[in-house]
């Protein structure tokens, strides 16, 4: 992709945003596994679970990019990636969804986020390479942004989401968008659908991005009803 094309620099944004709305769980996972390590050994930990979690996401995009290339798993990955996208607008349950065993050593802290990692970063790794339209250097560059936003920058973008809701919602609305986008660029599907239009693409990512906030809109509806009607009973 031509570093000069708006289509880069659009794909550029997208990974950015991508890495900011799915980047925070892994530092709450990261902190939580170190919690009970000894004060000398909290930083070690911190850095052999960050250096291991990223040759994860290494060892994932790589798959990731071949297996995209396949006709039809592209919309097996747009298809996750809705639902992703939706999970993001649900609300969390009182323990924010980390149940986390802090490790009383080095290697067991590290074992920890390792394996938590490996279950968290594949909706990031599947994002990335959706958005990064099978560019290697946009692929890096988003593992690379990754890196300060697990260490440094969780706490600040949890912050924000917090504070400002809408960024949550601009966030699902984005993966959807990528979702869509992902149908439109499968093998299967490419030719047939710029046989009918050139600007199809689109209409699927406009889709995708509507798809996600009203469904995970009407769920998270439903599920804060039935909180409150649990509570009422009780």
């Amino acid at each position: 992709m031509d570093i000069s094309s708006p289509q880069f620099w659009l794909a550029l944004l997208q990974i950015v945003a991508i890495d900011i709305v799915l980047g925070g769980d892994n530092a709450v996972v990261i902190a939580l596994a170190c919690r009970r390590l000894p004060d000398d050994l909290r930083r070690k930990g911190i850095m052999w679970g960050v250096f291991g979690a990223i040759m994860l996401r290494v060892v994932l995009i790589f798959f990731a990019i071949s297996l995209l290339q396949i006709p039809y798993l592209k919309l097996a990955g747009a298809v996750m990636l809705l639902w992703i996208g939706i999970k993001l607008l649900l609300p969390e349950p009182d323990d924010g969804g980390h149940n986390i065993d802090g490790g009383t050593t080095l290697v067991s802290a590290i074992k920890t986020i390792i394996v938590a990692d490996a279950v968290m970063s594949l909706d990031n790794v599947i994002a990335i390479a959706g958005a990064s339209k099978d560019s290697m250097g946009l692929i890096v560059f988003g593992l690379a942004l990754s890196v300060p936003i697990i260490v440094w920058g969780s706490k600040l973008v949890m912050k924000l989401m917090d504070r400002f809701p809408f960024v949550v919602v601009l966030g699902g609305a984005l993966l959807g968008w990528i979702a869509g986008d992902m149908v439109a660029t499968d093998v299967a599907f490419k030719d047939m659908l710029h046989a009918v239009s050139p600007h199809f693409k689109w209409v699927l990512s406009v889709g995708g991005a509507v798809l996600v906030v009203l469904v995970g809109k009407l769920l998270a509806a439903r599920m804060l009803k039935a909180q409150r009607a649990l509570t009422d009973n009780s």
